[in-house]
């Protein structure tokens, strides 16, 4: 059995650190080829495979990394990604494991927008997504339940937890909701002489001094535009949006409604992170260089907030105050995974079809330990043969 990184150290031993930086590459590389559903999916994916199966970090040490992943800008899960890249190999395995995923789902995106652009039309993608969203479903379920037996340990994060459940379906910013958690939590430490408040700050680019103003398109006005995007973005793929539009559609009139919602759905039914969206927009403004600015742009910001973020984790831990608010990130972080959970399922499972490959997937997991990676592919291929089926009657 591997052994368990103890929860304090930053960086595995130097000895190791060509083979960490392999199995980074390689399991990263398939994530990023395998992982549809969103972050909620990407993290739920990442829990099962590297704390319950390989043992890379504890289940605590992964909470606090998806804590420090919601409280700073951009792809949570692309963040996470970046943050066990450094945890198991340093500042070459933060690069990897970014890379690695990002990268099989850019190159995926790119080769859409190329069919966009020369047939007027992305491929038909619905039958592999109708069989994989159920699996998905059942991963994110799973996981939720192992994360969450971890993170509610005691009464006032159970408490927490189940008020931030009902924030995040009364539409509560994501932002403000995790602060409110971590601040609660916090009152109860307050009071305790020992405890010291670590001060820390995560710095973002000026989104004034990012935003472009002209109307007239350019690669650098594109790279300052996502650049500045990936700096501020807080949320999901349908906040992104939002941001989007206002940029590209509003202020700067390169794309019309029309094209961005099909940037948005490409990058929402594609694995990897729904950021890759960027990689659309940017072959449609510039071709393959177009693509490239927008694809770094968009996601520098989070290998940089990672790199400058990372090296506090254990000393936020290893601080009564700042660990406290750390919990209570963590139980509304799983809260809002919840709310994205049902969200999906409402959507998912839509039929007796859906319904049966969802409980057959927490089977699966939960009883007979599959890998939940398999489970998407074989969901995939149940998909497609389901959709035939149908068209053939």
């Amino acid at each position: 059995m591997p052994e368990e990184i103890p929860h304090e150290i930053a960086t595995p031993p130097s000895l190791s650190r060509k083979h960490s930086i392999r199995q980074l590459a390689a399991f990263f590389l398939r994530l990023g080829l395998t992982a549809f559903g969103g972050p909620a999916a990407h993290i739920a994916i990442m829990e099962d495979e590297l704390v319950r199966r390989r043992q890379w970090l504890s289940r605590e040490k992964f909470l606090d990394l998806l804590g420090a992943s919601n409280l700073i800008p951009g792809p949570s899960s692309s963040e996470l990604a970046i943050h066990i890249g450094y945890l198991r190999a340093g500042w070459l395995g933060l690069l990897v494991a970014g890379i690695c995923f990002i990268l099989p789902s850019a190159i995926i995106v790119g080769v859409l927008a190329w069919c966009y652009v020369h047939f007027g039309a992305v491929p038909a993608v619905s039958a592999v997504l109708y069989g994989v969203k159920p699996v998905v479903i059942a991963v994110i379920l799973q996981v939720l339940w192992g994360l969450g037996r971890s993170a509610m340990k005691s009464a006032l994060l159970q408490v927490v937890g189940a008020a931030s459940l009902v924030l995040a379906f009364l539409g509560v910013h994501p932002l403000l909701l995790l602060a409110l958690a971590g601040g609660a939590v916090c009152l109860r430490e307050l009071g305790t002489p020992r405890s010291s408040l670590l001060t820390f700050s995560f710095s973002t680019a000026p989104a004034a001094a990012l935003a472009g103003t002209a109307s007239s398109f350019s690669l650098a006005s594109l790279f300052l535009v996502f650049l500045k995007l990936g700096a501020v973005v807080f949320g999901s793929g349908y906040v992104l949006l939002a941001f989007l539009r206002a940029d590209l559609v509003v202020n700067h009139g390169w794309l019309s409604d029309a094209q961005l919602l099909d940037a948005v759905a490409v990058g929402q039914v594609t694995p990897g992170p729904v950021f890759t969206t960027a990689t659309f927009i940017g072959y449609l403004l510039g071709g393959v260089r177009g693509a490239a600015a927008a694809t770094v742009g968009i996601l520098l910001p989070a290998f940089l907030l990672v790199a400058a973020s990372g090296p506090l984790v254990p000393r936020i831990r290893k601080s009564r105050i700042a660990g406290a608010f750390l919990d209570g990130v963590n139980v509304a972080s799983l809260a809002l995974m919840t709310a994205v959970t049902w969200q999906l399922g409402l959507t998912s499972l839509k039929d007796p079809v859906t319904i049966v490959l969802a409980v057959l997937s927490l089977v699966a997991l939960l009883r007979l330990g599959w890998n939940s990676a398999w489970l998407v592919l074989l969901g995939a291929l149940a998909g497609v043969l389901t959709r035939a089926a149908q068209h053939s009657l």
